[in-house]
């Protein structure tokens, strides 16, 4: 992929992505926008790493034993990735023709709202997909998403704060499937890519751009919201959540919960709704309920 620059990011958000915003936001989206500015401040490419994330954690570790700070909105991105995990170490198949790395974010977020930075980058991923005319990419919670059942992209957080200043970093590890399509045995019929779905390739530098303008701007929502009175607001709740809803299809679902579904499964129940926090409300077959703030699903035919 050729190389990505913040200006073609912020070049796209502002052209494409809060027009389109201001349907609903007026004049503040041209503020969210700014403030959702800092993606892509310094890039990081790479033909092939073993781990974006902890390439992440070792150019933190140098900053802070230098006395520097690190730049919140660096992304690093590879050709291909080498020893790629998704949640719980399971591998991730990361070839070339994907869009696989991570973005640092140098946190300045309260908890309340921190918390939703999972609910934006699966958020910014689907809307991007669509973009490219996937019409029915859905999100499943907390990030997965998919296109009719099977998965196409999924994303892992880690949070530390480091240890000599207690500055507070989310490493947002990404992982989407554009322009591969080979696929390990214990993934077949699970995973797919974009082209996969399309029958064609995609530009994977526009995607990269496109995706990441959309990050920006949900990223900067999020900011926007924690500056604001929330008693004079039409939206108490996050409008983030809003649009989350709008691509998602878990509430209703039938589905088995794990904090590592695919080796340890807990329960079965049916999705209730997520709740205005983002936490997941569910209902048991003896009509109890149960709320549930992290973890993953899979959904029951």
């Amino acid at each position: 992929m050729k190389k990505l620059t913040n200006r073609e990011i912020l070049d796209h958000l502002q052209s494409r992505v809060v027009p389109e915003k201001e349907k609903k936001f007026g004049n503040q989206a041209a503020v969210i926008g700014r403030f959702g500015s800092f993606v892509g401040v310094n890039v990081l490419q790479h033909e092939k790493l073993p781990r974006a994330m902890q390439l992440a954690r070792e150019l933190i570790h140098e900053a802070v034993e230098g006395g520097r700070s690190f730049n919140s909105g660096t992304i690093i991105i590879a050709d291909e990735l080498e020893q790629s995990k998704g949640r719980f170490t399971r591998r991730w198949h990361a070839p070339e023709g994907g869009l696989w790395g991570c973005l640092v974010h140098v946190g300045s977020l309260q908890d309340e709202t921190r918390k939703f930075i999972p609910l934006a980058v699966g958020l910014s991923c689907c809307e991007a997909i669509r973009d490219f005319g996937i019409d029915d990419a859905l999100v499943r919670w907390v990030n997965d998403v998919l296109v009719h059942g099977v998965k196409l992209a999924g994303f892992l957080i880690e949070s530390f704060a480091d240890y000599r200043y207690g500055e507070r970093y989310d490493l947002i590890g990404f992982g989407i499937n554009v322009n591969n399509t080979v696929f390990p045995q214990e993934l077949e019929g699970l995973a797919t890519s974009m082209k996969q779905v399309l029958g064609h390739e995609v530009d994977l530098h526009q995607f990269a751009v496109t995706f990441f303008a959309r990050l920006a701007w949900n990223l900067g929502l999020l900011y926007h919201f924690e500056q604001l009175d929330h008693e004079e607001l039409s939206y108490p709740v996050n409008p983030l959540l809003d649009s989350w809803k709008a691509l998602s299809d878990t509430e209703g679902k039938r589905v088995v919960f794990g904090f590592d579904v695919m080796e340890s499964p807990q329960y079965e129940a049916t999705v209730l709704k997520i709740q205005d926090d983002g936490s997941l409300l569910m209902q048991f077959d003896d009509g109890t309920t149960i709320t549930e703030n992290s973890g993953e699903l899979r959904y029951l035919k």
